[in-house]
């Protein structure tokens, strides 16, 4: 089966190529590679524009929309039976591409997430309200959805083709994490999680997600559930 992998970008000169390479070296043959620049301004921009070899597809955007609009780009591009989510900075790793695909493969899961917070990989220890911002949303989610996610803000989101092409990304932002959940919860799809191995960034070297995405995210899990 082939593995579309989407990865949204935004000013990520600095991890860019490694990341690339670590997707392209990844442990699945058979994988397209669609890199969605946000209309990055640090040079990103340039830097991809070198990199026809490390990517299928490399496509930008006019203007900064935002994750979730970077990710209904390259969604529309794939054409992979499976599609998987990786964010172009270091803080996932492509080696675990197996153990998320597996479930999809073994016919059990239409939708996976990858945890940060299941299995015994190695974690770098960061911002404890972080932990407990996404603890609460987390929690906040599975009270509507009824599932019993451990990490909805997961990077690692993984896709049958059918499953993703069927649902309308409509926020442009972070709030795509409840909004997706929310919409694969309504579809009644068999979800599975993963633990995974986390390396996470401080905000000097370029994490970007903060407060207001928490708001934001709140009032997503509420329109999403209740009102779509």
């Amino acid at each position: 089966m082939k593995l579309s992998v989407v990865i949204p970008c935004y000013n990520e000169k600095d991890t860019i190529e490694p990341l690339l390479s670590s997707v392209k070296n990844a442990p699945y043959p058979n994988k397209e590679i669609i890199v969605v620049d946000d209309c990055s301004t640090d040079g990103t921009q340039e830097l991809l524009k070198n990199f026809t070899e490390l990517a299928d597809k490399i496509l930008f955007h006019d203007y900064n929309q935002g994750k979730g609009a970077a990710l209904r780009t390259g969604f529309k591009a794939a054409t992979g039976d499976i599609v998987i989510i990786q964010d172009a900075d270091l803080e996932y790793d492509p080696r675990e591409y197996p153990k998320l695909l597996e479930p999809i493969l073994a016919g059990k899961a239409d939708v996976v997430y990858g945890s940060r917070f299941l299995g015994s990989g190695p974690h770098r220890v960061l911002f404890f309200w972080h932990r407990v911002g996404n603890s609460l949303l987390t929690l906040l989610s599975n009270m509507f959805t009824n599932l019993n996610l451990t990490d909805i803000e997961t990077c690692y989101k993984v896709f049958r083709r059918e499953v993703i092409a069927s649902i309308k990304i409509e926020e442009d932002r972070f709030g795509f994490e409840p909004e997706i959940t929310a919409k694969v919860a309504k579809l009644g799809c068999r979800v599975y999680e993963v633990g995974i191995s986390y390396s996470g960034r401080t905000y000097k070297e370029g994490k970007k997600i903060n407060w207001k995405d928490g708001i934001r995210a709140i009032y997503c899990i509420i329109k999403y559930n209740l009102f779509r």
